[in-house]
């Protein structure tokens, strides 16, 4: 195989793209693909079966009718800070803008339809590659994605596997067949879906997810769980969904002093939460607490600064243009929610979010101590 590398447009070009697992020790960088010719150690380089998924990933591109394939062990230069970071801002569009995606399962023969606990125990009784954090995207961007087994024998497409993969996944199949933009899903839900996916690197459990949340932020390896939190940040900073509050705490990961989650596994039971409109929301808090709606000249409003500062008045009241303002300071998260004193506990307030599980008509609330 000779190896051509050049930059070229993802809006442009027609091109393929490799989803897989990386497997420590045996994938082919950027620089040994540039140098290979060179290299006295290069029949080695070209044994090792990351060498093999390059090859195999050219030839069906070639199959396919294209010239181009991206992978992303040998096509990022990561001695390059700038260029990390702008791949990893980037990488969900180049996914999404494919003309094919191939993900290679290199742990099964056939399309798995149930868990295998003797193959696939580390990783939730399923192929490896459903239990990383990056492949999360790289399942749902792409519109052409055909499954591969060990074998490189195509053995389905996502189109025609979505109820199997809606099963593996939790992801709703309309998401699988036509893309976030259609579907809407909250913040929550799509947290939830890396609830139980692991990465290498603590970071990116919050880098893999910036695409599928349409945010951008840059990348600073080193800082671990802040990663996650700064993730949470420009979310708030970019959208009023507050489905991003419902994140629950369990019993290994006990309730931290803040109001954001330091890890998406909170989230693994807010796969059926769905935002609710402003209109509807108004509507249910005049029947839930039988508050009243206020203009921007009534200043007895019920304003809550999180996580540091509380202060409220006496008056239920919902100042309707600043509800779902939040603003993100270096105290900590800015904004004003409809609450109320919990009932039987004096101390503990009641916040009401914008969202509520699917099928249920109740608001989902948060108990806040001040």
């Amino acid at each position: 195989m000779k190896s051509v590398l050049e930059e070229h447009s993802d809006t442009e070009t027609a091109y393929a793209i490799l989803s897989h697992r990386w497997l420590d020790g045996d994938e082919v960088n950027y620089l040994e693909i540039t140098e290979l010719a060179k290299m006295e150690n290069r029949d080695e380089i070209r044994e090792r079966s990351g060498y093999q998924k390059i090859v195999k990933s050219c030839q069906q591109a070639e199959n396919d009718g294209l010239k181009w394939l991206w992978v992303d062990t040998c096509c990022i230069d990561k001695r390059s800070s700038s260029e990390l970071s702008e791949t990893l801002n980037s990488m969900f569009r180049w996914y999404e803008n494919s003309n094919k995606c191939y993900a290679y399962l290199h742990d099964v023969d056939v399309f798995p339809t149930a868990p295998n606990n003797e193959t696939s125990a580390g990783s939730g009784c399923w192929p490896e590659w459903f239990s990383r954090g990056w492949t999360l995207q790289e399942l749902i961007a792409p519109t052409d994605l055909q499954f591969f087994n060990k074998d490189w024998q195509a053995i389905g497409n996502k189109r025609d596997l979505a109820t199997t993969l809606e099963k593996i996944t939790r992801i709703p199949s309309g998401v699988l067949v036509d893309g976030l933009a259609s579907y809407r899903p909250s913040v929550a839900q799509v947290m939830s879906w890396a609830a139980d996916r692991r990465t290498t690197r603590i970071e990116d459990r919050a880098y893999s997810l910036i695409g599928l949340l349409d945010v951008n932020m840059p990348m600073l390896y080193g800082e671990g769980k802040k990663a996650f939190i700064r993730l949470q940040q420009e979310i708030i900073r970019n959208s009023s969904d507050q489905s991003i509050f419902a994140w629950k705490p369990t019993d290994d990961s006990p309730q931290t002093c803040g109001v954001l989650a330091d890890d998406p596994s909170l989230f693994r039971d807010c796969h059926d939460i769905i935002q609710i409109p402003l209109r509807d929301f108004y509507s249910k808090l005049l029947d839930y607490w039988d508050v009243r709606v206020t203009s921007e000249d009534d200043k007895s409003l019920r304003t809550v600064y999180l996580p540091s500062l509380l202060s409220f008045s006496r008056k239920w009241t919902i100042d309707m243009p600043t509800l779902h303002v939040a603003i993100v300071t270096n105290l900590g998260i800015q904004m004003r929610l409809p609450l109320r004193r919990y009932p039987g506990c004096p101390i503990v307030l009641q916040v009401v979010l914008a969202c509520r599980h699917e099928g249920s008509s109740g608001l989902i609330t948060v108990d806040v101590v001040p």
